[in-house]
């Protein structure tokens, strides 16, 4: 099997957020060689699909594995697989996902971008326990939101974009304050640098310290920005050392993702799944 890493969110190799994609024949094989192969992948996600009989809802079956447990959704991970599909020319147009959040649907445009069309967070004020202050290492927080639960994460609104780059948080103390992940925002210091808003993503209780370019926690920063910046299109920068665009737009109970994504590693899986459920896979 053929197994690829594509930088999302980012139109040049070693930027944005690498992400592994295994397109299979059949059907899925086994969670336990699914997490094997995204453990051994060492990416943020590795996204697993699968093409699905004509006349149905979807047209792919998807799923993402961190290295160390699957997740409900992923944006950057979607977009390197439509990519792929669209590179090797497994599908055309609009493509049509069904994976644990429900359909999402990804467009490859003629200038090679990819635009997601993902559901849209809800934001729900919460306090900020003295606790996140310290896991932040002391980073003053104007307001704290909870996302919707196929997200998982805590919004954390900082006062400005160097206190974003800047910051160096304790990432095993953020485990305790969100079911998925922490991301820190700030609006852009100068908005003619083309974006409008700031962030990171934290990800310790999956195995990630840090997601360069993590598209779902998008469906969350676009509302959140919209209302503020009182425009339903902005342009987002996410990362620390490594980091990439992404173009939202909100559509009401739909947000779309837009950006670009480029292989840097085409390559074969030699270790096979196992013919039967339960057995270990082939060495």
């Amino acid at each position: 099997m053929r197994i690829r890493i594509v930088d999302a969110f980012t139109d040049r190799p070693f930027h944005g957020n690498p992400a592994g994609v295994l397109i299979l024949d059949g059907g899925f094989p086994p969670d336990a060689w699914l997490q094997q192969v995204a453990s051994e992948m060492n990416l943020s996600e590795t996204a697993f699909a699968h093409p699905l009989p004509p006349g149905g809802d979807a047209d792919w079956a998807l799923r993402w594995f961190t290295p160390a447990a699957e997740v409900d959704m992923c944006g950057h991970a979607t977009l390197a697989t439509a990519h792929v599909l669209a590179a090797n020319g497994l599908a055309k147009g609009l493509i049509r996902f069904t994976a644990r959040c429900g359909i999402l649907t990804a467009e490859t445009a003629e200038d090679g971008t990819v635009t997601l069309d993902f559901p849209t967070s809800s934001l729900t004020p919460v306090p900020a326990p003295t606790a996140v202050d310290h896991a932040l290492g002391g980073a003053p927080i104007l307001s704290m939101h909870d996302t919707a639960s196929h997200i998982g994460d805590l919004l954390i609104e900082l006062a400005d974009e160097q206190t974003v780059r800047e910051l160096e948080p304790d990432h095993a103390a953020l485990q305790a304050f969100a079911k998925r992940g922490v991301i820190v925002t700030a609006p852009a210091e100068d908005p003619s640098r083309g974006y409008d808003f700031v962030s990171r993503g934290f990800f310790p209780a999956f195995g990630i310290d840090e997601d360069p370019v993590t598209g779902s926690a998008h469906t969350a920063l676009a509302p959140f920005w919209a209302q503020r910046l009182g425009r339903d299109e902005l342009t987002g920068l996410q990362g620390g050392a490594r980091q990439g665009l992404v173009k939202v737009t909100l559509a009401g109970e739909r947000t779309l993702l837009t950006g670009h994504a480029v292989t840097v590693l085409d390559g074969e899986l030699l270790a096979a799944p196992p013919a039967e459920p339960g057995t270990e896979p082939a060495e």
